[in-house]
């Protein structure tokens, strides 16, 4: 049995099936329509979603199964004190899989190796939104045909954005994908994604903070919102929300096929003049993560039924540690103190088996 919790839990082939599938049901939607008939989505939702969870909401339906769940933290068991690890163990004790967003780093990891049906991670603080790149590696194959070669820029948040991060993860997978990065210098992109992702599989990349002067080389303009809900620091919200904006008269320096991507919402960094500019598609984005959704769920379900024995267990995410301790205060380590500090080393850097930042000594 499977799980997502990582773009990379994938291969760059299956990755490819799955668009492939998702291509199907585009065109074959009625031949899909009772595929999952007599199977249930739990849908646990610990933060506000509008997009992700009526996506996976409308898969499930459109598959012909049912939906459970929750919309907000106040509305479960979790405003009482129940740990993730429990909320996993009764509620797929009701469902067939489970779809989880929780504001704290690593929380799905947690739901995925104590429950017995496949979880998907639907958005963990800033770490990763492993199925909104679902939707942005569709839209994109259907755009552009694939990837190899691509030069993919990325604007705003690349800091706290986690779509940023799971999309980057995705296309490393590619061959000859370039890189630009345009961001203010407090909301560059985390060391750990350049050393261990793109330095790594050898990504060539461009860090700067002028969408201008790179916009006319760029494929693909990924633009993200500054999140005003991942600042502990109100000031700096403030100084840098309207740190870029994608106009209609900047799209005049843009490729006549340049497309136009955003994980939504949008608050203010794309105007509504772009709107009806062809080559913006973040809506056509947004309708794609549903098809995309759906071919996941049904290669999650075939999974389950195949090898129903988990592909993850609590022993296999890492190990203790002595000496050393998450420093991420958005980790869920930090919130379910009976959860016990585990860790991995990779590529000789000791790292929180939950959240995956650095970790330190004590």
């Amino acid at each position: 049995m499977r799980s997502l919790m990582d773009i990379t839990d994938f291969t760059a082939a299956e990755l490819d099936e799955l668009m492939r599938t998702a291509c199907d049901i585009i065109e074959n939607r009625d031949e899909y329509s009772q595929q999952c008939r007599g199977k249930t989505l739990a849908t646990l939702f610990y933060e506000p979603s509008t997009r992700t969870r009526l996506s996976f909401e409308a898969a499930m339906l459109e598959l012909g199964g049912a939906v459970i769940g929750f919309s907000e933290a106040s509305g479960a068991s979790v405003s009482k004190g129940e740990s993730v690890a429990d909320t996993a163990r009764i509620v797929d004790c009701y469902s067939d899989i489970i779809a989880m967003r929780h504001p704290l780093e690593g929380a799905p990891l947690v739901a995925s190796v104590n429950a017995t049906v496949p979880v998907i991670n639907a958005g963990d603080g800033s770490h990763c939104h492993p199925t909104q790149t679902l939707a942005d590696l569709l839209t994109i194959y259907r755009k552009r045909g694939g990837f190899c070669g691509l030069t993919v820029g990325f604007c705003g948040d690349l800091k706290y954005g986690r779509t940023v991060h799971s999309l980057i993860s995705a296309l490393s997978r590619y061959d000859g994908v370039k890189l630009v990065l345009i961001s203010p210098d407090e909301l560059r992109l985390p060391g750990y994604i350049r050393k261990d992702i793109i330095e790594k599989h050898n990504m060539p990349y461009t860090e700067t903070s002028s969408l201008e002067d790179y916009l006319p080389s760029l494929d693909i303009l990924y633009m993200t919102r500054i999140q005003q809900e991942r600042f502990d620091d109100k000031a700096q919200y403030e100084r840098l929300k309207y740190s870029y904006r994608l106009t209609a008269a900047k799209m005049t320096l843009a490729r006549a096929n340049m497309y136009v991507l955003h994980p939504l919402p949008r608050v203010n960094e794309i105007s509504i003049d772009v709107d009806d500019d062809p080559r913006a598609v973040y809506f056509e984005q947004a309708l794609n993560g549903k098809y995309m959704r759906m071919a996941l769920i049904l290669k999650l379900l075939a999974s389950a039924v195949e090898d129903p024995v988990r592909e993850v267990n609590k022993a296999d995410i890492g190990v203790p540690m002595p000496g050393r301790h998450c420093i991420n205060p958005k980790c869920i380590i930090t919130r379910e103190q009976e959860l016990k500090p585990l860790f991995k080393t990779e590529g000789g850097v000791c790292r929180c088996a939950y959240c995956e930042q650095e970790a330190k000594q004590k």
